[in-house]
């Protein structure tokens, strides 16, 4: 039993080797977010398949442009009862037909199909703007719940220093039970709130490797070498600025709009279909009953007394209503996207600027220095514990802060279809 207990065991660690061993070749990508975009425009297969909705389109065009074909029949006698005219196999025929489009339909058709082409460009370049607003949120979003996580890592791996130093002396008597279990509580505290930060941003980061068509395996190490503090960086750009270029740029704008230009057009291809097309024919016939060798033409058309295209005609007039309200809706929709991002923005910013930046280095010195007071006995466990813990606190609001102020930026290039704050 002993042994079979001794194989298991020696099984479960070349398993626990082995995982740490994948984990080791595990490739760590260090990247800049102008690389990380440049990687997305090439390699996402979302962009590749939205792409091919406006080679559909364009094909669409193709054949809006072409004629309809024309209609070939052709016939030969087989048998007849009276043969005074000669064999049944001499009796020949054929006809051609074309049909033709009467009221403009092609050129309708043509109009409608340039339209898909252009819903179908602005459909892309919405759907390239807010994947673009998704990978810059992560990208920053991991950089700095990276760097409140080297702030566990250093007190976790202090605290863990700290607690084999304290099991030692009290093994030996010298220090109460209860500063053994505080020292241990806040560690595992510590470590608890790591593994979410951790867990949190390994969703993100996956999500980010989706993006950018990378191996589940590889980590990302984002590169962010611009600082915003104490930039008045909104003072660039006017509020009207911001407003002028969201109609102009914004792509589901664009869209609405030209969805009531694609129904207006359509309206008149449906007025046109009230108004029948012409089948122009010629006909031919070897021994007909007029006489040999007959020729004739003719036109065939549809009489409009009973349909007349009624129900496409309104149906389109209610679209151009819908497609106008839409607009209307889209148009509010865009004032209040800028008008809110914006106060956030002016907001993020002046508490951003509000921060000493002197305050953040200093304070890291302090916490080091106060873990050298502690070892020297210069200041009791709880003391050092309220340090260690306002250093945590502070560090974390900070990095949460500077991560607030980035995303109400990236928010507002979002908003306005303009990369105006990139870093």
């Amino acid at each position: 039993m002993l042994k079979k207990s001794f194989i298991i065991y020696l099984c479960f660690i070349g398993i626990v080797f082995s995982a740490k061993g994948q984990e080791s070749h595990n490739d760590t990508l260090s990247i800049t977010i102008k690389q990380a975009e440049g990687r997305f425009i090439q390699s996402n297969l979302n962009l590749v398949s939205n792409h091919y909705n406006i080679d559909n389109a364009s094909a669409q065009l193709i054949t809006a442009r072409l004629f309809n074909n024309p209609s070939f029949n052709f016939s030969n006698g087989i048998h007849a009862n009276d043969v005074s005219y000669g064999p049944a196999y001499k009796e020949q025929s054929f006809g051609i037909s074309q049909l033709l489009t009467t009221a403009g339909k092609r050129n309708k058709n043509i109009q409608l199909a340039k339209l898909g082409i252009t819903q179908s460009r602005y459909q892309f370049f919405d759907l390239l703007r807010t994947l673009k607003f998704t990978l810059r949120n992560d990208f920053y979003t991991i950089y700095y719940q990276q760097q409140s996580a080297k702030v566990y890592n250093e007190e976790i791996s202090s605290l863990s220093k700290t607690l084999v130093a304290y099991k030692e002396q009290y093994a030996k008597g010298n220090i109460a039970e209860k500063e053994l279990l505080r020292i241990q509580a806040q560690l595992y505290s510590l470590q608890v709130e790591y593994t979410g930060l951790v867990t949190g941003i390994d969703t993100t980061e996956s999500q980010l490797k989706l993006l950018l068509r990378l191996s589940p395996s590889t980590t990302i190490d984002p590169i962010v070498s611009s600082d915003l503090t104490g930039q008045d960086v909104l003072a660039t750009v006017s509020y009207q600025q911001l407003l002028d270029s969201a109609y102009a740029n914004r792509y589901d704008y664009k869209l609405a709009k030209v969805g009531v230009d694609y129904n207006n057009v359509n309206l008149q291809l449906q007025r046109a279909d009230a108004i029948p097309d012409i089948s122009a024919s010629l006909n031919s016939d070897k021994l007909g009953s007029y006489g040999n060798n007959y020729l004739g033409g003719g036109i065939s058309f549809d009489l409009p007394f009973f349909n007349r295209n009624q129900g496409g005609i309104k149906q389109a007039r209610i679209a151009i209503d819908q497609s106008k309200v839409q607009l209307q809706s889209q148009q509010d929709q865009v004032e209040s996207d800028v008008a809110t991002n914006y106060k956030i923005a002016v907001t993020q910013e002046k508490l951003a600027n509000s921060f000493d930046p002197k305050f953040k280095p200093e304070f890291s010195h302090l916490i080091s220095e106060v873990y050298k007071n502690y070892e020297n006995r210069n200041i009791g466990l709880l003391e050092f514990l309220d340090y260690y813990d306002t250093y945590k606190t502070n560090t974390l609001l900070i990095n949460n802060q500077l991560l607030s102020r980035v995303i109400s930026l990236e928010q507002l290039n979002y908003v306005t279809g303009t990369p105006f704050f990139n870093q």
